[in-house]
């Protein structure tokens, strides 16, 4: 079963995720602050990290954030009493897979949770051809989330990659925004198409040698986006 982290600072929510996931057959570990739940996760040693936004010494949105800068690609999910798009937009640019609101049923966490690790587990599993591939300008090793312009790394950040990815598996054919929202980030308070458009802004950056002018992302106008591979 899998090995989850939980970074919560409220005694009450952190002993109470803790029973209910144990419950579930999760060996659990806790963190009581974004310091704390930073040096225990970064490591990799873990399945699943439950990350509090609101935390002493380090945010919630910091401590993504640094994990990813080190290339640690833990699946994250942000636990958080705001509900603000813009929150769930940053979170989500800085590599945390899922989001969940507070207050939240614990059925509901615990079917994202089981969710997570489902997808995370067929990624694992995916072919070892489909993992480094050549996409424009680009190495791409899914694997490890590493990407390359020659002798350049090119930082890139988690959930660019599982976009990369998704349309890499779907190469040739229309992916619509809405593919995007239910199989990348795959929740039920999803961002906007706005948010996705953003994304593939950032990757034509990265992959096309001339962004304005894409040759291998390119806009079905009006019904989303064609990998041309």
């Amino acid at each position: 079963m899998a090995d989850i982290l939980i970074i919560e600072d409220e005694p009450m929510m952190r002993l109470g995720l803790k029973d209910n996931l144990e419950f579930e057959g999760y060996r659990i570990d806790l963190a009581v602050s974004g310091k704390e739940g930073y040096e225990k996760a970064i490591d990799g040693s873990y399945d699943l990290i439950l990350l509090d936004v609101m935390l002493p010494e380090l945010s919630g949105f910091e401590v993504c954030k640094k994990l990813r800068q080190n290339g640690n690609s833990t699946p994250v999910i942000l636990l958080t009493a705001r509900g603000e798009e813009i929150d769930k937009v940053l979170g989500l640019e800085i590599g945390a897979d899922d989001y969940v609101t507070k207050p939240f049923s614990v059925r509901e966490l615990i079917a994202r949770i089981k969710a997570l690790l489902r997808r995370v587990k067929t990624e694992d599993q995916g072919s070892a051809e489909d993992l480094e591939v050549r996409i424009g300008r680009l190495d791409i090793h899914f694997g490890n989330y590493t990407a390359s312009d020659g002798d350049t790394e090119i930082k890139m950040s988690h959930k660019e990659f599982e976009i990369l990815q998704y349309l890499y598996q779907h190469k040739n054919q229309l992916v619509s925004r809405y593919d995007l929202l239910e199989n990348v980030w795959g929740y039920e308070e999803k961002p906007t198409t706005r948010t996705v458009d953003n994304f593939m802004v950032k990757l034509r950056q990265k992959v096309e040698a001339n962004p304005n002018q894409p040759r291998i992302i390119l806009t079905v106008h009006g019904a989303g986006y064609k990998m041309i591979y």
